[in-house]
């Protein structure tokens, strides 16, 4: 008894988070797409915490070793979609920073940042659902945790050029945080209503500093 459930238990996928590869040829990489075309839509009906392996092999039309040739469980297809997702975000934070050239026009920059992001979120459910899942998912949390990152050094970069005498652990302190309490100002207003969630957008710009640079 104790060798079969040795066997079994080597025949499950591991629980790793991350795609078991990424297919160059043509073949592989449009069956890799179909898996997640399909896991979005399922997570669109269900939500993330119903997504099943089962399910996507089913309307993937896909055997459950194909599957796991690319993906070893959901939360490595989840990783996947939110990584894309967040490359989304990236560009608009480096857009609005990019225009950054003193004290207002950084302030005005989170502004748009945060409107942004409130819009993005809205106008995609299945990427609000996603972005809560890498919270609550331990193996997605550093998904989120190196998104959040990027963020900070964009802005640090930015505040190292506006205030290029300060010290740089002041500074990272003050973009990693600045960062924090916009994602969690989105967070928080996605949970509301509509109308609610733009109120509590306007309040959170109206609470930002004049001059973010000089915190700390």
């Amino acid at each position: 008894m104790g060798d079969e459930v040795a066997v079994r238990r080597r025949r499950q996928p591991e629980q790793t988070g991350q795609p078991r590869r990424i297919p160059q040829q043509r073949r592989g990489r449009e069956r890799f797409e179909k898996i997640l075309s399909v896991a979005l839509e399922l997570i669109e009906k269900n939500g993330s915490d119903a997504l099943k392996m089962s399910e996507i092999v089913e309307k993937a039309e896909l055997s459950f070793g194909a599957l796991y040739q690319y993906f070893p469980d959901k939360s490595s297809i989840i990783r996947t979609l939110a990584e894309r997702f967040n490359e989304q975000g990236r560009a608009c934070v480096e857009a609005e920073l990019a225009t950054v050239a003193n004290a207002e026009t950084l302030r005005q920059a989170l502004c748009n940042i945060a409107d942004q992001y409130y819009a993005f979120f809205r106008q995609e459910p299945v990427m609000r659902d996603i972005w809560i899942a890498t919270q609550a998912d331990r193996l997605l949390q550093q998904v989120d945790a190196e998104d959040m990152e990027f963020h900070a050094q964009a802005l640090f970069s930015v505040l190292a050029k506006l205030e290029p005498e300060r010290s740089r652990s002041e500074l990272i302190a003050v973009a990693r945080l600045t960062m924090q309490l916009l994602a969690a100002a989105v967070r928080y207003a996605i949970s509301l209503d509509d109308a609610e969630g733009q109120a509590a957008i306007t309040l959170y710009q109206r609470m930002l500093p004049a001059d973010i640079a000089r915190l700390s």
